[in-house]
């Protein structure tokens, strides 16, 4: 239970952190699903790919059981599309 307030905390510290055009959405499994989804719909580009490498990432680590790993994973997949 410690480590998802710990992982909420650097999600909502990052959250602040990130200038005001890249707003971060938080890590929640829709949110992932939503990502996932519109990175799918994105035309091809170096970004599309690295995105879809972390988000392959975060389903790995979420098919662990690894939430927090897959939260860090998330978190690099935004900050690829700012």
């Amino acid at each position: 239970m410690k480590i998802a307030f710990f992982a909420v905390g650097i999600a909502a510290t990052i959250a602040f952190a990130a200038p005001a055009s890249a707003k971060m959405m938080a890590c929640s499994t829709a949110n992932m699903s939503k990502t996932g989804t519109a990175v799918g719909a994105m035309p091809d580009s170096a970004q599309k790919f690295g995105m879809m490498k972390e988000m392959s990432k975060v389903n790995t680590a979420l098919s662990k059981g690894d939430m927090r790993g897959a939260c860090k994973g998330y978190m690099r997949t935004q900050q690829i599309k700012a």
